[in-house]
């Protein structure tokens, strides 16, 4: 019989871990790969039976990642963001694949994303898949500080059960996010030699709110789209304005 070992990283994830271990009752092992929480984050992962709680420094999202999968029993691997949460429909659709996933193939997942408290149908995450499933023998993460993703070899596949994703339960969260996911982005092009212009980075924030609001229609997600656009819109603008800074002050040292 096919096992599967699902893997999680955490930092502080006291608010959203329950709800996603509650949901892996189809995992046969959960690996949670913990980077230095100071709340209840591992009081909570140690009341479940098949849960290995590991610690490691933050190597980066891809590298940390692929250390949990390194220390998976199972080939096949579920990796799962601790604000995320399998639906019923999900849970019962991997308990029916099992037993005929062809080691090679891997599975993309369609994510339902609440943003603010409210599903968001448009702004482009209607169409969100994340890899999620997949045999390690034929794919790994990559080793991306931050988006990072799985590369794989085989047949990737689609699976239309959702996906839940509490991404961001208010604005403050999406603001410490966008501005730590920003500077671990613009620090890395830094670090490749990459330049960037003010301009530059004004027009690529500009085009991804044309993008989400109008050609994907977010404006149908009423006040919360209006913000949903507008934030990640400046959090486009401020990766590139974080690269200008740093090769404007950094190089000069």
């Amino acid at each position: 019989m096919t096992g599967i070992s699902a893997v999680i990283i955490t930092k502080n994830e006291e608010a959203n871990i329950k709800r996603c271990l509650d949901s892996l009752s189809f995992a046969d092992e959960i690996i949670v790969v913990d980077s230095g929480s100071l709340d209840r984050t591992e009081e909570i992962c140690k009341e479940y039976e098949n849960l290995s709680f590991l610690k490691t420094d933050w190597l980066g999202f891809g590298l940390t990642k692929q250390y949990g999968i390194d220390k998976a029993s199972n080939d096949w691997i579920f990796s799962i963001d601790a604000d995320e949460e399998i639906s019923a429909e999900l849970s019962e659709k991997l308990r029916t694949m099992i037993h005929d996933m062809d080691e090679s193939n891997a599975y993309y997942i369609k994510r339902k994303t609440f943003y603010i408290g409210k599903f968001i149908n448009y702004c482009g995450w209607q169409r969100d898949y994340v890899l999620r499933l997949f045999n390690r023998k034929y794919g790994k993460f990559n080793s991306n500080m931050v988006h990072e993703s799985v590369v794989h070899s085989g047949t990737i596949f689609k699976v239309d059960e959702p996906l839940y994703h509490y991404s961001y339960p208010d604005l403050e969260a999406h603001i410490n996010k966008i501005n730590l996911y920003t500077s671990i982005a613009a620090r890395e092009s830094f670090e490749k030699g990459k330049k960037t212009t003010i301009i530059s980075g004004f027009f690529h924030g500009f085009f991804r709110f044309f993008n989400m609001y109008l050609f994907n229609l977010g404006f149908l997600c009423g006040k919360e789209g209006l913000l949903l656009c507008m934030i990640s819109s400046f959090g486009v603008s401020l990766k590139y304005f974080k690269l200008w800074s740093l090769n404007r002050f950094c190089r000069k040292k």
